[in-house]
């Protein structure tokens, strides 16, 4: 059927839609109005997911289920009002913990039937509560009809979550800083010869000593952009059989000395200069590399800085085997320990999130990560956001290698550091850290994603 959206439910100012929020009352009290009014004269939206609201949810008879998330301004705030909306014998109440309580509460929480019926999740988290999660009453075909980067989701043919976001890196900079520097549009630079030129321009010293940072990655994303690094030029994050990090290669030697060069040789930037997140919102520093997180850092903490967001480079102006990991916003797990009544309230409120745009609307221009359902991929709104337009392009060469261990990030950024800060030589340093990062791997079962990327085949070439 054509695809309809709750135009007139939409056009309501929803405010307050989280004042509910609790801190955990597990009372399952149910009071409230029945609903004995099947045919509610609304339109079925969706595409290949698709929600049909002329129906009775469980029977009609009041219930209330419990959503649990760590995330005050939750996409799922909006929709769990317009669905008691249409189903006024439904209350979904929201049970909002801070982040590390959560992980901890959650799993304990989810062993029992009192417990949500439907929850946040982040997939870093996915050992700790995939046992108990109940899958999606949807098919895989449909989902992946409708939306990217299913197919790292499915698991024995069944999806109990997937990507409703991606994210991934790209690299801000200062106009005011630009156009000082005799810079325009035409000089945003597509590859990194051309990045590190730009870089010297913006650079200022003043007794030899740098006062205005063309380029810094200080104390915050080198283990993000090294991995984006190789795998721009093939080299996957991962060895062939997915358990063993692929660190020590030569990949990685060039893609360090090519960031040591910036600091030693260009001198665009330094190891002292300060965090570079800070240092461009305070208006030192000229180019960072950030995720969509920092749009929303900047516009709350730092105002004033008039910023722009451009893609970042690859090595030619050949596309590359991927252009940047990604990493995922997921969509709201179900607990299987739930009474029947509740998880099948909890499976139609997923259907008619998953099914209506809106939802995967308000995330993305929230958490400024763009939407992997297909239908938005050309919505003027999600353009228009600085860092949604950059990725847009690039959706779909974007690498998912899956929630790998810390210690991929965590000893990447030591490695750097020993090389900074404490005169490690480059290769020796990634040799350790390869090493580290074995050894702190062996405790775990994880086999990376990259096999599910679309250009697998074309990795090494």
């Amino acid at each position: 059927m054509k695809k309809k959206i709750f135009a007139a439910l939409f056009s309501v100012l929803l405010v307050g839609s989280l004042a509910a929020c609790s801190s955990g009352d597990d009372t399952k009290e149910v009071s409230g109005t029945k609903d004995s009014v099947a045919d509610k004269g609304m339109d079925v939206i969706g595409d290949a997911v698709q929600f049909d609201p002329n129906k009775l949810v469980n029977d009609g008879e009041p219930i209330k289920i419990d959503y649990w998330t760590w995330t005050e301004n939750d996409p799922v705030g909006e929709m769990a009002k317009e669905y008691e909306k249409i189903y006024p014998n439904v209350e979904i109440k929201f049970v909002l913990q801070p982040w590390d309580d959560y992980w901890t509460k959650l799993p304990l929480s989810l062993k029992g039937k009192d417990s949500p019926a439907i929850f946040n999740i982040h997939n870093s988290q996915h050992d700790n509560i995939f046992p108990y999660l109940a899958p999606y009453d949807i098919s895989v075909a449909d989902l992946e009809a409708d939306f990217t980067s299913v197919a790292p989701h499915v698991i024995d043919d069944k999806v109990y979550y997937t990507d409703s976001l991606i994210n991934t890196g790209n690299i801000y900079y200062n106009k005011e800083m630009w156009a000082e520097a005799g810079l325009t549009d035409a000089d945003i630079p597509k590859t990194w010869d051309e990045f590190r030129e730009v870089a010297k321009k913006l650079t200022k010293t003043e007794d030899g000593k740098i006062v205005q940072a063309g380029y810094s990655y200080n104390f915050e994303n080198y283990s993000a952009i090294y991995e984006g690094l190789n795998y721009q030029k093939g080299t996957l994050l991962f060895k062939e059989d997915g358990s063993v990090a692929n660190y020590d290669n030569p990949t990685t030697v060039e893609n360090m000395q090519f960031l040591v060069d910036l600091y030693e040789k260009d001198k665009v930037g330094s190891k002292d200069f300060g965090e570079a997140g800070k240092t461009f919102g305070n208006g030192q520093t000229a180019m960072v590399y950030m995720w969509g997180w920092f749009l929303n850092d900047l516009n709350t903490n730092y105002p004033d800085i008039d910023y722009g967001v451009f893609p970042t480079p690859t090595p030619t102006e050949e596309v590359p085997f991927a252009y940047d990991r990604y990493n995922g916003e997921s969509t709201p797990g179900i607990n299987k320990n739930q009474s029947e009544e509740q998880q099948a309230v909890a499976q139609d409120f997923l259907r008619f999130c998953l099914a209506n745009d809106e939802y995967s609307k308000k995330g993305a221009l929230t958490l400024a990560s763009f939407p992997t359902k297909k239908s938005l991929a050309d919505d003027k709104e999600i353009l228009g956001n600085p860092v949604l337009s950059a990725i847009a392009p690039r959706v779909d060469r974007l690498i998912w290698p899956g929630a790998f261990p810390a210690t991929v990030e965590k000893t990447g950024d030591q490695t750097l550091d020993d090389v900074l800060y404490n005169g490690k030589d480059l290769e020796q340093a990634i040799k350790d850290g390869q090493a580290k990062m074995e050894s702190e791997m062996k405790s775990t079962d994880f086999v990376s994603l990259d096999s599910a990327y679309e250009f697998y085949d074309e990795a090494g070439k």
